[in-house]
């Protein structure tokens, strides 16, 4: 059964982070299920720390794009907003080329908080990063 009370568009995804910093790290809105988002970022000039490994700082503004857009997709009440109330990462392993992919599923949709996982692969499908990021639902401005 889908979780979503508006279901999540990947154009839309897409437009709506044109000239942040999302679009800027080259991250990209890949797919919607009934309760996940999935998207990508490269491992390249823009994203690397500089020992040539993608940023833990990257990884988490992957998890924290991917995650933020689909809890939006979950409010219950079209007068809110949920925005990033606190994030963590764990760095599981090292990505140095080609793309990093992240699922967010949601742990918890609640009318104040919501909870999201978020788990990155490398292409060859192994465990990068895991991290964790809880949404506070407020009233939109």
């Amino acid at each position: 059964m889908a979780i979503w009370t508006r279901t999540p568009d990947l154009e839309h995804m897409a437009k709506a982070s044109m000239n942040t910093a999302v679009s800027h790290m080259g991250i990209e809105y890949i797919e919607v299920g009934d309760d996940y988002v999935t998207g990508r970022i490269p491992v390249d000039e823009r994203t690397v720390q500089p020992f040539g490994i993608l940023h833990g700082g990257s990884s988490v503004v992957l998890a924290e794009t991917l995650g933020s857009m689909a809890a939006n997709c979950c409010l219950k009440d079209p007068g809110t907003v949920a925005v990033g109330l606190e994030i963590n990462a764990n760095h599981i392993r090292p990505a140095t080329k080609g793309w990093v992919y992240g699922t967010a599923r949601a742990l918890h949709i609640g009318s104040t908080t919501q909870v999201w996982e978020i788990r990155m692969s490398n292409e060859e499908g192994k465990t990068t990063c895991i991290s964790r990021l809880t949404m506070a639902v407020t009233k939109r401005p």
